[in-house]
């Protein structure tokens, strides 16, 4: 009797997570940037599931903004997903959609860290700035 009962226990759990990952689609696929990349980051954290959804809507004909929240959710995977998810990225730049070619060079640029070095570039820029006048100051008293 137990067993019959962890059963159907396991069923209605996939029935949750299969309704939880069409809502997740639906908001991916929403116009609003901070809903679609919000459902595209809960989705990387889905394994199969979420690479499989985040793969289709980056390489299928969805709009710029579904498109750029799947480049996204991609760029978060962790783990054994991650290796997958980079090839998706580079099956993505051999795509004739110029969308999905975009999106695909900003998150795999960012992955590589290209994107880092350009923060970092103005934080030295800064320091810089403050450093000629800390000795401008010290000309003038």
């Amino acid at each position: 009797m137990k067993f019959e009962e962890q059963k159907s226990a396991g069923r209605e759990k996939d029935e949750v997570a299969i309704e939880l990952l069409r809502q997740l689609t639906r908001k991916l696929c929403s116009n609003d940037i901070t809903t679609a990349r919000l459902a595209a980051f809960n989705l990387s954290w889905m394994q199969e599931d979420g690479l499989a959804i985040l793969t289709q809507v980056l390489l299928g004909d969805f709009s710029r903004t579904s498109k750029k929240a799947a480049a996204y959710g991609l760029r978060s995977m962790r783990g054994r997903m991650k290796k997958l998810a980079l090839e998706v990225l580079e099956r993505g730049l051999k795509q004739r959609d110029r969308t999905t070619k975009a999106a695909c060079v900003k998150a795999l640029s960012l992955i590589k860290g290209k994107g880092v070095e350009k923060g970092a570039s103005v934080v030295e820029k800064s320091m810089a700035d403050n450093s000629n006048r800390q000795q401008v100051q010290k000309k003038e008293n």
